[in-house]
């Protein structure tokens, strides 16, 4: 095992003559990749998903299916909205007021701000708050290399899909280039808001089946609670097992129910309004809000974090934009869901207004009695839909956050080959699914679950507003006075529901915040342990002369055949082939050190996947295989180092290289990878010991290996035990 100790220190004795060294997130000037291989770029094809324009029966097909991925959390939330507030002695006035606030709050929240502004701040088709921040790292050179590390090239403006802007950089744009603090902050709200969203995505089954299933009890006084709760858990277990048969497969099963459930809610409510109380939609007048809080004051201001569940699942509109398309999630809430809830929840507030004391029950309550059986079983399968969003939008996120390798590797399995962004991972599926069944039990379906849900749910969307002041900032340069419009109207909303949550931490409203804890140690730890291995790289990198005379030496014989070294390292010559010189006392003919490249583009494409250079000794070569966070490494078979070799062959101008290229292509290749084992000093802090020694370990040794991740036949693979003592 190597010891940074007893590393060698010839690295800083002189630096590599081909190649600059490297500054994470900075520029390489004069670099030797700078220049591509334009005729091997040419003749290189493989398989690749690239976007195409959707003809108007697809789009419409896609809204069709997003109405039972995207839309089933907050198309299902008059089950539990109005049940949720609680007045003493409310009069009509109320009621309306109430109706009044719902009604502006998905309309600003919903319709303005994720339809109509939003889905407008996509990464090529991605959305979430990973797309936004991989949208931001494409206009900002971001310095901090402890926060999502990333090397930026020159040559990474000529990507297909790397956002350009030719505009003068604005102020903040230059405040956020030259801070590293500000870079890290952002970075972490980033990170935060991530980790938010899977604490949302644990409690929309949770309190979406427990609405729907509660429905029972008004029929018969023998189902009590526990048999609500175990009801609840069963149908979750069926729920996140059929998650892996895919978005597709689940959107055009789920999509007919929530078709029926959109158009029986919209009737029933449409019933309710001209049998109790015709003029209810008078509520859209914003002054029965006035009214409402004028006469309930702090009451009415804590049943701020009961309203605010009636945007539910807005957010999923957004984090799921990868499996469908911005028009056809335009289209499905414009013309369905948002005139249906409309009516709902008119419906709802005509029939209170007759009948007072059935608030805790409006819902169920409301349904005409000969239908309340069957809207009984459609409001439960609608429920089973309402989870099936933010369960869609956390295995995208967690995609995207381990390509920016800021989560550890997990198995990420596509379940269509028509629509990228459509996956599965079932360690995450199951994470999800017991965090779900803990909160279900523990709960028991009490206000604490409400109170969660609206936590995670107006933070996701704070956070989401922040980002769009800086996109909107940087990116779209937007007038600052609109900016501010935009910033002051959102605030108000949000930060109004906020502070009214912020009180119902102690009763529920804690857990988002535990999840979101548990996912951002995961993340950081990780992140943190990736931060100091390509330091310690970079720092203890074989100087040139020293690689030289290790090439050039007679005593370590040539072997016929390629010999990929895997490295994180763009520039000098990692560790790992001093430690395997000494180990194997061999060398092959050729010699590539490769560098897998995740960027933070939605892909790469196969003309721009390779970008190589030829180092100075002979048969050495460097080559960066470069991919996108929503492509799907693959180096498998012979394939890869066809490819590889004849583009080499392309760069090379000696007969005599080009014969040894050959030669060495028919021999085969194995792929050296370092198992490296990071290890703190007994004089480093406790806190740094526990995340490196403790956190980091865990995750390294039970995540999925890079060789799975990189699809590379197993029999090619040999690993390098190193530990790092950092």
């Amino acid at each position: 095992m190597e010891n940074a100790e007893d590393a060698g220190n010839s690295s800083k004795m002189e630096e590599e003559k081909s190649f600059k060294d490297l500054e994470l997130g900075g520029d390489v000037p004069n670099d030797p990749l700078q220049s591509r291989s334009s005729s091997f770029a040419n003749d290189y094809k493989i398989p690749h998903r690239r976007p195409v324009d959707l003809t108007t029966a697809q789009t419409l097909l896609l809204a069709y299916q997003s109405l039972g991925v995207v839309y089933g959390d907050i198309g299902t939330s008059p089950l539990y909205t109005f049940p949720s507030i609680t007045l003493s002695n409310p009069q009509e006035l109320d009621l309306l007021g109430v109706l009044s606030l719902i009604y502006w709050t998905l309309t600003v929240m919903a319709l303005l701000k994720y339809v109509l502004i939003v889905l407008r701040a996509d990464d090529h088709g991605e959305g979430g708050t990973f797309a936004l921040y991989s949208l931001l790292r494409q206009h900002i050179h971001f310095k901090n290399k402890s926060m999502v590390p990333m090397t930026k090239l020159e040559t990474d403006v000529d990507l297909l899909y790397h956002s350009n802007s030719n505009r003068r950089k604005s102020k903040t744009h230059k405040f956020l280039e030259g801070s590293k603090t500000a870079q890290s902050v952002l970075t972490i709200i980033v990170l935060i808001g991530t980790c938010m969203v899977m604490g949302d995505g644990a409690l929309t089954p949770a309190i979406s089946v427990l609405s729907a299933v509660q429905g029972i009890q008004s029929r018969s006084s023998k189902i009590t609670q526990d048999h609500v709760v175990l009801i609840s858990v069963v149908i979750l277990l069926l729920l996140f097992l059929f998650e892996r048969f895919g978005t597709s497969k689940v959107g055009f099963s789920f999509s007919p129910i929530m078709l029926i459930w959109f158009v029986s809610i919209a009737g029933i409510g449409l019933f309710n309004i001209i049998k109790y109380y015709p003029p209810v939609l008078k509520a859209i007048s914003p002054h029965y809000i006035y009214y409402f809080f004028k006469r309930n004051r702090r009451k009415g201001w804590e049943t701020l974090g009961s309203a605010v569940l009636c945007i539910t699942g807005a957010e999923a509109m957004f984090a799921d934009l990868g499996h469908f398309s911005k028009s056809s999630i335009q289209i499905a809430f414009s013309t369905v869901v948002y005139p249906a809830l409309i009516l709902g929840y008119g419906g709802e507030a005509a029939y209170l207004i007759k009948h007072m004391d059935k608030i805790s029950t409006a819902f169920y309550s409301s349904v005409p009695e000969p239908i309340f059986w069957p809207m009984f079983i459609i409001a439960t399968l609608a429920a089973v839909v309402a989870s099936q969003s933010l369960i869609s939008a956390s295995f995208s996120i967690i995609r995207q956050s381990m390509a920016l390798g800021c989560f550890p590797r997990v198995t990420m399995r596509h379940t269509s080959g028509k629509y990228e962004g459509q996956v599965y991972s079932p360690e995450i599926n199951y994470t999800i699914m017991i965090l779900c069944i803990i909160i279900t039990a523990g709960f028991k379906g009490g206000p604490e679950i409400g109170n969660a849900y609206g936590v995670a749910v107006i933070w996701v969307m704070l956070i989401t507003t922040v980002l769009m002041v800086v996109v909107m900032l940087v990116i779209w340069d937007t007038n600052v006075f609109l900016v501010g419009i935009f910033l002051a109207v959102f605030l108000m909303f949000e930060g109004s529901y906020m502070t009214s949550l912020l009180n119902k931490i102690p009763q529920g409203g804690w857990v988002p915040f535990a999840i979101a804890l548990l996912f951002l140690a995961i993340t950081l730890s990780w992140t943190y342990g990736r931060g100091k291995k390509n330091e310690y790289e970079a720092e203890k990198k074989m100087g040139w002369k020293e690689f030289k005379e290790l090439m050039t030496d007679s005593e370590i014989p040539r072997v016929p055949g390629v010999c990929f070294f895997c490295t994180d390292l763009m520039n000098g010559i990692p560790p790992i082939v001093r430690h395997y010189v000494q180990h194997v006392g061999a060398l092959r003919q050729v010699t590539v050190f490769v560098t897998v490249r995740t960027l933070p583009v939605k892909s790469v494409l196969p003309e721009e996947r390779f970008v190589m250079a030829k180092l100075e000794a002979q048969g050495v070569y460097r080559c960066l295989v470069q991919y996108g966070y929503m492509d799907e490494p693959n180096m498998e078979g012979d394939e890869f180092l066809g490819s590889v070799i004849t583009g080499l062959i392309k760069k090379e101008e000696s007969g005599e290289e080009v014969a040894v290229l050959e030669t060495a292509m028919t021999r085969g290749a194995i792929f050296v990878f370092g198992r490296v084992i990071l290890k703190m000093r007994k004089k480093s802090k406790w806190f740094k010991r526990l995340v490196i020694d403790t956190l980091y370990r865990f995750l390294q040794k039970n995540s999925r290996s890079t060789v799975a991740a990189l699809k590379i036949p197993p029999c090619k693979v040999l690993q390098i035990g190193m530990v790092y003592e950092i």
